[in-house]
């Protein structure tokens, strides 16, 4: 199984900026199409962010388009989010996950197409 180990969350003020990461522990991760999810308290999980295994393509969610920015460093076993412009309505918890198992490293938009997850990381904004 793949280990995959978010970093970077915490607490920010609206308009600030937190930078999160995402380190695996996939020998092939440039296989890996990669994602980002959240979850705000009483509601479902939902999709963010997503980039190919190459990095030459990325999807995001309206919510956070144009604010979030989703890298990954494939000589570093590493996925990034950058957020911007944050608004108290993106605190949440936030998942890395991976596709690892299954073929095809093209951009995923749906949890089920994912493998692999990581435990979250708590991301608070204040306003």
């Amino acid at each position: 199984q793949v280990q995959l180990v978010e970093s970077g969350g915490g607490l920010a003020q609206a308009g600030g900026s937190l930078r999160l990461s995402c380190a695996t522990s996939g020998r092939t991760f440039s296989s890996y199409a990669m994602g980002w999810f959240r979850q705000a308290p009483g509601k479902e999980r939902e999709f963010a962010a997503a980039i190919s295994g190459s990095g030459g393509s990325t999807y995001y969610a309206d919510s956070v388009k144009g604010r979030f920015t989703i890298s990954r460093d494939n000589a570093k076993n590493t996925v990034y989010l950058q957020m911007n412009s944050l608004k108290p309505e993106d605190t949440a918890v936030y998942y890395c996950a991976a596709r690892t198992y299954r073929t095809g490293s093209r951009v995923r938009i749906t949890a089920g197409e994912y493998d692999d997850w990581g435990q979250g990381t708590q991301v608070t904004v204040s306003s």
